[in-house]
């Protein structure tokens, strides 16, 4: 092959330049030289890009710059800030973009797209609504309006006939314009066809890349021995049909979704526990989002285990960071520059002042200093009360 022909398969295949990146299948990949994790954005468009740009992922328009990178991103687009619209449509174009370069952006499942998609609307921001309405959005929440006001005469006259004179205005002021059209994108229980349902149904709960685990929450001992196509394809599956009364690994403290045992909150999760969530499923560490740490990427059981929600959203604190995982070693990046991450906790002080010279005004970083540092005494035991059954044990991995 002569050398012309040579570059100019270089330029119309740039894949295959790649190193030994591989799909296993559709939950894990290996030889990945550049992996960047970043955690909880919740509808806050303006950190979101400014967390992509510290790492390098996105040029000055936004635009994939990332070359053959992996971006993960481990859920919780939406709510709490105005944006989730904006972020999903540049997510998904980011993702078309990145494949054509060799990398790939994987959007892991959050427990606020669940939330979302079943009707759980407590921490949608009033952006959000807005964001949806248009200029026939008044007329189909009168329609709807109506035909609730009949419904409800319907079944129950007497209640019908007691609603103050301003239920209206109370009624459209927790449905507001846009609300509609929102359960109708989201809820595939209103619209079989819900765009934003469905883009949901085609991310997965946790994925592998190399020696790394990516899960929102976290994996805890109880779904321990369940793959990640099976916690995937049960979660889909029961927002797809959703039952209050029967939400399974979607609501349970202990899922994929709202675990915090790996973070730090209680029950924690045992050293034994973690190495064996690990040997399961052949890795080296588990990256987790969902327990802000308000502005540091932690590390916990000597490095088995990495926080990354550091709070980007302003909401939060609008503190920016990612996670960077290349052959050279773990690092934690930050708008002013990157740290290597501690593999021990014994060396977690250091990398906290650190990050402290860092962002000086931060005080929660202060706070955690000091917990560290200074920590609580233990409380004592406290024995079971004669007759009181005892605690079911924890298993160290089991399946759910």
């Amino acid at each position: 092959m002569n050398m012309r022909i040579l570059l100019l398969l270089i330029c119309l295949f740039p894949a295959i330049l790649l190193a030994d990146a591989r799909q296993v299948d559709d939950f894990r990949w290996e030889g990945v030289e550049r992996v960047v994790a970043v955690g909880d954005i919740h509808g806050d468009y303006g950190n979101y890009m400014a967390t992509l740009r510290a790492a390098g992922l996105v040029d000055k328009k936004g635009k994939w710059a990332g070359g053959d990178t992996h971006f993960v991103q481990v859920g919780d687009l939406p709510d709490r800030g105005p944006d989730t619209l904006k972020i999903i449509d540049h997510i998904t174009k980011l993702a078309k973009q990145a494949k054509r370069q060799g990398g790939r952006v994987h959007s892991l499942i959050g427990n606020h797209e669940v939330m979302n998609v079943t009707g759980d609307l407590r921490y949608v921001h009033p952006g959000e609504y807005a964001a949806f309405a248009n200029r026939r959005s008044a007329g189909l929440r009168d329609r709807y309006f109506d035909l609730f006001m009949k419904r409800v005469e319907e079944l129950d006259p007497e209640a019908f006939a007691r609603l103050p004179k301003d239920f209206k205005a109370k009624w459209e002021a927790d449905h507001p314009l846009g609300w509609l059209e929102h359960r109708q994108a989201w809820d595939p229980q209103w619209n079989s066809e819900a765009e934003y349902a469905d883009w949901v149904f085609d991310r997965k709960i946790a994925i592998r890349i190399n020696d790394s685990v990516f899960v929102h929450g976290g994996i805890s001992p109880y779904f321990c021995g369940n793959s990640f196509e099976d916690l995937t394809r049960r979660a889909v599956e029961l927002m797809k049909n959703y039952d209050p009364e029967a939400s399974g690994l979607l609501e349970d403290s202990n899922g994929p979704l709202w675990y915090r045992g790996l973070s730090g909150g209680e029950p924690g999760a045992s050293l034994e526990s973690v190495e064996a969530i690990l040997e399961q499923h052949d890795a080296r560490r588990i990256v987790v989002g969902h327990t802000p740490t308000l502005g540091v990427i932690w590390p916990r059981y000597d490095g088995r285990v990495v926080q990354i929600d550091t709070g980007i959203s302003s909401y939060y604190g609008g503190y920016v960071a990612y996670l960077e995982i290349t052959p050279e070693g773990v690092f934690a990046g930050y708008p002013d520059g990157k740290l290597p991450l501690p593999s021990e906790d014994g060396n977690r002080v250091e990398y906290l002042q650190q990050v402290i010279a860092m962002d000086p005004e931060n005080p929660n970083l202060q706070k955690r200093l000091n917990t560290i540092t200074q920590p609580p005494a233990p409380e004592p035991e406290v024995s079971a009360e004669e007759g009181e059954e005892p605690a079911e044990p924890v298993p160290i991995c089991g399946t759910s």
